[in-house]
């Protein structure tokens, strides 16, 4: 059995607050875990691991539980870039100070 890297603190974190989210979502819809893990195809063992924040569990896996949610659209913007701070100003200091117009030809009047 390969064993997980370890994960920094952070990332751990993010991902029992992930798995916290995604156990308060079942609850207030009322689904109960045996038929919110045959709706995402696994086994309440790793509905379990999801809702603990489980580094080991595929992110496929938790895709599907967030479709069966109805939060997809939440998923798709994960990385969009309105959301990336950091990426965005990087690429802003990449951008020129100025911009230069073309030199105009000379006017070759008749």
């Amino acid at each position: 059995m390969r064993s997980m890297p370890a994960l920094p603190i952070p990332v751990k974190k993010g991902l029992r607050k992930i798995g916290q989210d995604i156990r308060n979502a079942r609850l207030r819809r009322r689904i109960p875990m045996e038929l919110m893990a045959e709706r995402a195809s696994i086994s309440r063992t790793t509905l379990t691991k999801v809702e603990k924040g489980d580094p080991s569990v595929a992110f496929g896996i938790y895709a599907s539980i967030i479709f069966v949610l109805g939060l997809v659209s939440q998923l798709a913007c994960l990385f969009d870039a309105d959301n990336d701070h950091v990426g965005r100003s990087l690429e802003e200091e990449k951008l020129p100070k100025r911009i230069r117009l073309p030199k105009k030809a000379p006017f070759k009047g008749g």
